[in-house]
């Protein structure tokens, strides 16, 4: 069960309610709340003694990536929790679609890709790769649900903006 981005005809008219009403909703949201029973059994269990086992290189890695997976399932539970808070009557829909209940830790939950990720224990690198797709698909649809993002820049974006402006000051 995945979502292309070549699903965007089928992904136009949809609306928060009848996703939360869909089919696709509720293999999502079992899906997720699976994973993060999963992941929690895994990281408590077994995955502590694989990653006492590791080299210590490895083992920092380890703890990253453990940390990665959690934070994934975690802002994904949130978030299909809310939808289903919305679908229930239980919150306003205005209050969903604010910047508090959007899907975060965008910047740690998308990263990673670039260390090795080989020489963790099997276990772990299968929970990274689902908890990865999971969280991809979820930020498609609350992008496509409550819409793109437009933060206001950040402090460097300024500062850039000054250096073009003035040169870098540094005269």
């Amino acid at each position: 069960m995945s979502l292309p981005q070549t699903d965007d005809e089928n992904l136009r008219d949809l609306t928060l309610q009848t996703f939360t009403g869909s089919a696709l909703f509720e293999r999502t949201f079992d899906e997720g709340m699976s994973l993060v029973e999963e992941t929690a059994r895994y990281l408590d269990g077994r995955g502590r003694q694989e990653s006492r086992d590791l080299p210590r290189k490895e083992a920092l890695l380890y703890a990253g990536e453990s940390m990665r997976v959690t934070t994934r399932l975690m802002q994904a539970a949130s978030w299909l929790l809310i939808q289903r808070a919305v679908h229930d009557g239980d919150m306003p829909i205005e209050d969903a679609a604010g910047e508090r209940y959007r899907l975060g830790s965008k910047e740690i939950c998308f990263g990673g890709r670039g260390e090795s990720v080989e020489a963790l224990p099997g276990a772990l690198q299968d929970l990274l790769l689902r908890s990865d797709n999971l969280y991809r698909r979820i930020a498609r649809l609350d992008e496509v649900l409550y819409g793109s993002e437009a933060k206001a820049p950040g402090v460097k974006a300024h500062f850039d903006r000054l250096n073009q402006a003035f040169g870098s000051g540094g005269n």
